[in-house]
């Protein structure tokens, strides 16, 4: 069965800096892609960044120039590193993998979620 485990959510303040990182186990065959979600409350889980096995990663504009994905596929690890961020980037942040168990189909796996929270 095929986990990812979150980690390196906290508080910080406007400005600050934080690491995310999110580890894949299981039986994996193949990750296609890597990504970060988040879900501020009262609104819907949005795409932040994305990194697939052949394409260059993907930012949604709300981030880009602060935030960078990137993924370590030795470990089957994904990172995300914020910088400069600000209050509005306060949310739940989840991990999303799609990949391709052995003897089995590609399907979508998600983590737990790790809170981000930045105050003013």
């Amino acid at each position: 069965q095929v986990q990812l485990v979150e980690s390196g959510g906290g508080l910080v303040q406007a400005g600050g800096s934080l690491r995310l990182s999110c580890a894949a186990s299981g039986r994996i065959y193949f990750i296609n892609a890597m990504g970060w979600y988040r879900q501020a409350p009262g609104k819907q889980r949005e795409l932040v960044a994305i990194t697939s096995s052949d394409d260059s990663p993907n930012y949604a504009d709300s981030v880009k120039g602060r935030f960078t994905i990137s993924r370590d596929n030795a470990k089957n690890t994904v990172y995300l590193q914020m910088n400069s961020l600000k209050p509005e980037d306060t949310a739940v942040y989840y991990c999303n993998a799609r990949l391709r168990e052995y003897f089995s189909g590609v399907g979508d796996y998600w983590g737990q979620g790790t809170q981000v929270t930045v105050s003013s």
